[in-house]
């Protein structure tokens, strides 16, 4: 019996890889025509039929990423949204989430939820004209701007040995729910770190983040897909080094209280 499962084992393993290979096939298509696209001559990336292995290599795109446009800047403002919108959304969302969990409050999370369903592109006048009012258009606070598996007899037990509810927060809730807290701030800078649609209204000449430099390279005279696809590998690849370093703990976090003991 041993050496017969032992085959069907291999196959299943052998097929299991090779679905999942066909399944990302595409998406590594896209990140490989990105990066050659970056490194070909102009002529090479609008010719027709595209040409996909045999090219000329020119790191000209590269080059005037960084001569051209104030790459470094669009970096840093990036780097400053994507930290302070996830320490802000930290800051606000944990105790919230915690008194939501602990006291039951249905009513609010019901409120954070559909405000979560709508469309994010509904808030954006509301949202412009509120950050007009303050000026803090062309601002880096106008861009900037999950406890229920916590078991409650250790918040208690924490109670009566004189922990107060902020030291309970501190010290029971937190570690406990640090999977999930791993993941979410992992996400919310990735996020940050994409979003497009609020930069491109409230952000300014000395604000503009990584999707707006994008964005910029596009001219109605023409398109210079080397420059374009050389600044979309630079935007890409941090994101998905840091998926690849933490992808443990996005799979902990997304997982994290789906089975109850």
């Amino acid at each position: 019996m041993t050496r017969g499962r032992r085959p069907r084992q291999i196959l299943g393993v052998a097929g299991f890889y090779a679905l999942a290979g066909l399944v990302l096939l595409p998406t590594a298509f896209v990140f490989y025509w990105m990066i050659t696209l970056s490194i070909k001559p102009q002529v090479e990336a609008t010719a027709y039929p595209p040409t996909f292995f045999r090219f000329g290599v020119t790191l000209a795109g590269y080059r005037e990423v960084f001569t051209k446009y104030p790459f470094l800047l669009y970096t840093w403002n990036s780097l400053v949204v994507a930290i302070g919108s996830t320490l802000l959304g930290l800051l606000v969302g944990l105790p919230a989430a915690y008194s939501i969990a602990r006291w039951r409050q249905q009513g609010l999370a019901l409120t954070i939820l559909v405000a979560r369903i709508i469309p994010g592109i509904s808030y954006l006048i509301p949202w412009y004209i509120f950050f007009r009012k303050l000026h803090m258009v062309d601002t880096f606070g106008g861009l900037i701007l999950t406890f229920e598996d916590v078991p409650a007899d250790l918040e208690d037990a924490a109670l009566i040995d004189g922990c107060s509810y902020l030291g309970v927060f501190g010290r029971i809730a937190l570690p406990l729910v640090k999977p999930g807290v791993v993941a979410t701030c992992i996400l919310a800078f990735v996020f940050s770190w994409n979003n497009f649609l609020f930069s491109v209204i409230l952000a300014g000449r000395q604000t503009r983040t990584l999707p707006i430099a994008v964005f910029n390279m596009i001219s109605y005279e023409e398109i210079n897909w080397g420059t374009l696809a050389a600044a979309a590998t630079m935007i890409t690849l941090p994101v998905i080094v840091l998926a690849l370093i933490v992808q443990r703990h996005i799979v902990t976090g997304l997982t994290f209280g789906a089975v109850k003991q």
